[in-house]
């Protein structure tokens, strides 16, 4: 096992034990942060463009201001520095507003080993319950005060759903909107096959995250003979899909095995969609633009 690391802005690698965080931490006191995790393969984040695209789309929604990209890449290749290639790494930028009373913003980086239990659910999937979730689907972009698709620390119901989950003895919830309409997981977004389309959830009509693992999938649907396209599903659509699966970005593709009283054939898919996320284009060192 490869020892957990952890590295904040400005100091560098910080020895097991030691503080690395406030206790007056906004991200602490009120949620108030994001964070966005990346899956490290052969010592290397994957797609990390796309998730400090992210980072930074969601720091302007909560007007949070961030440290220049240099910063935030010097602080990822530190914590991921000689890393073993051969093991899967979770690799976890977060960025909060800070001490209470003002300050500088918190960042510090995570680096673990992926869970077995991921690894484990991309070879025998999961099962899922649908959830509602009490809104109707297109209810949170209509509210301007309300940043929407963002990946906040602010993870309360998220990790309620979890436990629920886990009460009830099933792997994963699929949140549903009050309307009846499909949205996605928790900590995942839900990908679907009618016929040959490989389709997913409107993140902009519906207020969800928008997935950087699902966008590169639908975006390389056709390397495996696929259409790709954004659809409202409802929970019995799915059932009678030639596939489901959520998509992360440490977990990569997972197969819904049963969802809700519906077992679900296993997809002849699943093997060639998790192959092409398994073999990205080359990907360059990680670095700041311009550099």
């Amino acid at each position: 096992m490869e020892a957990p690391r952890i590295a904040v802005l400005g100091r560098g690698v910080v020895p097991a034990g030691e503080p690395a965080l406030r206790g007056d931490d906004l991200g602490v006191l009120h949620g108030d942060g994001l964070f966005e995790t990346m899956h490290l393969r052969g010592g290397r984040p994957w797609l990390p463009d796309a998730h400090l695209a992210r980072l930074r789309a969601g720091a302007a929604a909560v007007e949070l201001p961030l440290p220049p990209e240099d910063a935030l890449v010097e602080l990822l290749n530190t914590v991921a520095a000689g890393w073993p290639a051969q093991v899967e790494g979770a690799l976890r930028l977060v960025c909060t507003r800070g001490p209470e009373g003002g300050g500088l913003p918190t960042v510090y980086a995570t680096l673990a080993e992926v869970p077995a239990a991921s690894r484990r659910a991309r070879r025998e999937g999961v099962t899922a319950v649908s959830l509602s979730l009490g809104v109707p689907a297109t209810a949170r972009p209509e509210l301007d005060w309300l940043p929407a698709g963002i990946k906040s620390t602010s993870y309360a119901v998220n990790a309620a759903a979890r436990r629920w989950a886990a009460r009830n003895g099933v792997d994963e919830v699929l949140w549903v909107s009050s309307d009846g309409y499909v949205l996605e997981g928790p900590s995942a977004n839900v990908v679907w096959l009618e016929g040959g389309t490989l389709c997913t959830v409107p993140a902009g009509a519906t207020g969800i995250l928008p997935g950087t693992t699902c966008a590169w999938l639908l975006a390389h649907a056709a390397d495996v003979g696929l259409a790709a396209d954004e659809r409202m599903a409802t929970p019995q659509r799915l059932a009678a899909a030639d596939g489901v699966w959520f998509t992360s970005s440490v977990r990569g593709l997972v197969e819904v095995r049963t969802l809700d009283t519906t077992r679900l054939a296993r997809s002849p898919h699943t093997e060639r969609l998790q192959t092409l996320l398994s073999h990205p284009l080359p990907r360059p060192p990680l670095t700041a633009p311009g550099r």
